[in-house]
């Protein structure tokens, strides 16, 4: 589903209206009817509801959303945060209509108190104060409006956007409404997806209302938001005359003294995900405990240094295997820092761009330190590579500050990720992919009870997997990220968040490929 920003959706809106000829008031009007069908199937037995109005559109749809209440037997009650004659366009229309049919209607300011005590013996609240159009931060007497409705125990749902949220980045501008449930018109803005515009949003409904394809097309928008829907027609059909040599190898390059966890979690994961053959490369010490382990995993102990971690001299035993097998790398997990084993991660990367071998790469945790300690090497790799960093390990693949990064976390991910010409999956919360043509998928599953060690093993080792399977690299970073939030979520509603652990979300993968299937049919 695409995502859109304010400037996009306001162009959307009126390339339709003056493009197509469909009338803005047409438009309110629909937008009107899709929130008042929400507002039957979620709070069926709220009886008087209080509809709380700016002057600009998206007050307009609060008018029409009123009008429509009333009719359907709701006893509703209009409170207008601007005063009656600053109402220009639909909405003084609509504004017009709801006075002539009768509806009660008050201006907060002029007796504040008044109308919030009114307010407050509400069931429901809909705020449509503001829209897409706000412009700087949230001003008094609106700042106090505001806060008394989100003190309030009663529920709230938001047209839109919850008023004072910034469409784009998600910030609160000064003061921000609190809601329960946001119903938005046409397309989910980025504000309603990162953090903390996510939370503010409470339970998000997308509704259509009819604009054209076309006009959506030419804003040529490059922000996905990947819902079950699209990640399911991304996994690759399993056919019955198939075998383990169909579905891809994968080449785990992980583990050191210690981190043994790291490489088994990512080897068992590429395997969970789909892939036919999984090899794991790791210091030959590690070799004994590694093949008690992972029964379903094949290993190749490689030479190592004093301290437990591969040399230097592994690289050509890694690319001849990896070439003749034509497997996908996974590289990190588990490495360590040792400068020898950072010097193997810029040898491998640079011998398969020397030799070019072309082959494809999944690079996380210590092989991304070990690209920090090198930045020149990022220009060694290509469109197929995934890089797969948390803010920490972000911040020292480009020197800046992680708050600075999670800023945006979209133009971040966007931006790294086109000037290295490379896929990237910005872990988080949202996690954000993104790849070398500047498209950007934000993730929608995952859960705060995946935030613990091991995560991000089963994460490489679920996007190298899908890659084996002839997925190509972009896809595969946010199909696997989705399945990988989706898995973590499954684990969740199972065990709870307090507690869960990698091998809970690496055993629920296949679960969460299987919920596709489901999908399939219902579709």
């Amino acid at each position: 589903m695409k995502v859109v920003t304010a400037a996009e959706m306001r162009q959307i809106d009126q390339d339709t209206i003056e493009g197509i000829g469909i009338p803005g008031i047409v438009l309110m009007e629909t937008a009107g009817n899709a929130i008042v069908r929400a507002i039957e199937q979620h709070y069926p037995t709220c009886q008087r509801i209080g509809i709380l109005t700016g002057k600009g559109n998206n007050g307009g749809d609060g008018i029409v959303i009123a009008r429509q209440l009333a009719h359907i037997g709701r006893d509703v009650h209009l409170f207008l945060v601007s005063p009656q004659e600053s109402f220009t366009g639909e909405a003084h229309i609509n504004l017009q209509i709801a006075k002539n049919l009768g509806l009660q209607i008050e201006e907060i300011l002029t007796d504040r108190e008044t109308s919030l005590n009114r307010i407050a013996s509400c069931e429901l609240l809909v705020d449509a104060i503001f829209g897409t159009g706000l412009r700087g931060a949230v001003r008094d007497p609106i700042v106090a409006v505001i806060n008394a409705i989100n003190h309030l125990p009663t529920p709230i749902l938001s047209v839109d956007l919850p008023s004072g949220l910034d469409a784009d980045t998600g910030q609160p501008l000064g003061t921000c409404v609190q809601a329960d449930r946001t119903v938005t018109i046409g397309l989910p803005k980025r504000g309603l997806l990162m953090h903390p515009g996510a939370e503010l949003t409470g339970k998000l409904e997308v509704v259509d209302i009819g604009f054209p394809e076309q006009v959506v097309d030419a804003q040529n928008i490059k922000v996905h938001w990947t819902t079950a829907t699209q990640a399911s027609q991304w996994v690759p059909p399993r056919p019955a005359a198939s075998h383990k040599g169909s579905y891809g190898r994968v080449l785990v390059v992980a583990g050191s003294t210690g981190m043994t966890g790291a490489a088994a979690l990512a080897s068992e994961a590429a395997l969970r995900a789909g892939a036919g053959l999984v090899t794991l490369a790791t210091p030959k010490h590690l070799n004994p405990i590694l093949e008690g382990l992972l029964p379903e995993v094949m290993t190749l102990p490689l030479p190592e240094t004093e301290a437990g971690s591969l040399t230097v001299s592994a690289t050509s035993a890694i690319l001849e295997f990896a070439e003749k097998t034509k497997s996908v790398l996974a590289i990190g997990p588990g490495l360590s820092q040792h400068p020898e084993t950072v010097l193997f991660v810029h040898q491998l990367i640079r011998e398969n761009r020397e030799q070019e071998l072309g082959l494809r790469m999944v690079i996380d945790a210590d092989g991304l330190n070990a690209l920090a300690q090198d930045r020149n090497i990022l220009s060694l790799l290509d469109r197929e590579t995934v890089l797969t960093p948390h803010p920490g390990e972000m911040a020292r693949l480009t020197d800046a500050s992680v708050s600075t990064l999670e800023k945006d976390r979209i133009h971040t991910a966007q931006q790294f990720a086109s000037e290295h010409s490379l896929t990237l999956v910005f872990k988080g919360a949202p996690t954000v992919s993104a790849d070398a043509n500047g498209e950007v998928w934000i993730n929608s599953t995952g859960n705060p009870g995946m935030a613990t060690g091991g995560m991000g093993d089963v994460l490489t080792g679920v996007i190298a997997g899908l890659i084996a399977q002839g997925i190509a690299s972009k896809r595969a970073a946010a199909l696997g990220v989705y399945l990988h939030g989706l898995a973590g979520d499954l684990a969740a509603e199972a065990l709870g968040m307090h507690g869960l652990i990698a091998s809970d979300v690496l055993k629920a993968v296949p679960q969460a490929i299987a919920s596709f299937e489901k999908l399939s049919k219902v579709q």
